[in-house]
C-alpha cells in the first residue's frame, strides 16, 4: 500500500518526542506538510532540525505553545489557522493513588489530555467539512478500556477521548471527514521508557527486564509479550489519515499488543 498525502496539511500536537514525533515523521514521509508542537522552544527547535535532516524536501513548521490552556491553544491557532489532518496526541500520565488526587490534579489532567483535543478539533473541523475531506485522530489508550488502579484520572481522560471521537464522528456523518481514536498499549514512548529506566536502575536490572516485569504484573494479557514501538503506533495513525482509510470512522482502533481481551 502506497500512502500519498502530498498537498495535505497536518497538525500533530505534542509532537517533539515519543508517539507524536513518530506520527509527525510518518506524515512527513507520506508527503504531508506537518506542523509540530511542544511547550519548549528548545525541544521544538531540536525536533525541527532533526526532522529537516531526515526529510529535506518536506514542509515542516514548529509552534511553541502550551495547548493545555485556552490561551496557549489560541496562540497556536493564530499561527496554524487551517489543517486537513489533525492528530490530537498531546497528553501525559501521573501515577498516583485515587485517594491522594486533589481536585486541581483531576482538572489539570483533564485540561491537558481532553480539552486540548476539544479545542483543536472545534477549530479545524468546520474547514474540513467545508472542503469535504478531513482526518481527525485522538490518541487514546488501552487504559480507556482497562482503567489502571494507580492512574484512575488518566484512564478517565482516555475514556473521555473515546466518547468525544465517536460523538464528533457522528456529528460530521456524510461530510467526507473521518474521526477516529487510536489506542496504544504499553509503548516505548518517552514517559513510559523513563519510568522503566528508573525502575531498572533502582532494581539493578536491564530496561528490557523491567519492561517484562511490568507486563507480567500489570498487563499479563499482552499477546506480543513486549512493549510496542512508537513507529508501530504511528503506522496505524498514518493509515487512518490516508485516502485508503475513507471507510473507517467513529472507530476505536487498538495498537495494544492484544492487551485488551476483546474480540470487538
Amino acid at each position: 500500500m502506497i500512502i500519498d498525502l502530498k498537498g495535505r496539511k497536518a497538525v500533530v500536537t505534542g509532537s517533539t518526542v515519543g508517539i507524536g514525533r513518530a506520527i509527525a515523521e510518518g506524515l512527513a514521509r507520506a508527503g504531508a506538510s506537518v506542523v509540530i508542537n511542544g511547550r519548549s522552544e528548545e525541544r521544538v527547535a531540536t525536533a525541527l532540525r532533526e526532522m529537516r535532516t531526515m526529510f529535506p524536501n518536506a514542509e515542516l513548521t514548529g509552534i511553541v505553545a502550551d495547548l493545555g490552556t485556552a490561551e496557549g491553544a489560541a496562540a497556536f491557532l493564530a499561527q496554524a489557522t487551517d489543517a486537513d489532518i489533525l492528530v490530537n496526541n498531546l497528553g501525559t500520565a501521573r501515577p498516583k493513588p485515587f485517594l491522594d488526587l486533589a481536585d486541581e490534579e483531576w482538572l489539570d489532567l483533564f485540561e491537558l489530555n481532553v480539552m486540548s483535543g476539544v479545542r483543536m478539533t472545534r477549530h479545524y473541523l468546520p474547514g474540513m467539512t467545508k472542503r469535504g475531506w478531513g482526518r481527525v485522530v485522538f490518541i487514546s489508550s488501552e487504559s480507556a478500556l482497562a482503567i489502571p488502579s494507580d492512574m484512575i484520572d488518566y484512564g478517565m481522560t482516555k475514556t473521555a477521548q473515546l466518547a468525544i471521537s465517536r460523538g464528533v464522528a457522528e456529528s460530521v456523518a456524510g461530510t467526507g471527514v473521518t474521526v477516529n481514536a487510536v489506542l496504544p498499549g504499553p509503548t516505548r514512548s518517552e514517559i513510559l521508557s523513563g519510568w522503566m529506566k528508573a525502575n531498572a536502575e533502582a532494581e539493578g536490572i536491564t530496561q528490557e527486564e523491567a519492561e517484562q516485569d511490568f507486563l507480567n504484573k500489570n498487563r499479563p494479557t499482552s499477546l506480543i509479550k513486549r512493549f510496542t514501538t512508537t513507529d508501530e503506533v504511528a503506522n496505524m495513525v498514518i493509515y487512518v489519515c490516508s485516502e485508503q482509510a475513507s471507510g473507517t470512522t467513529g472507530a476505536a482502533l487498538r495498537v495494544d499488543g492484544g492487551v485488551v481481551r476483546s474480540i470487538g
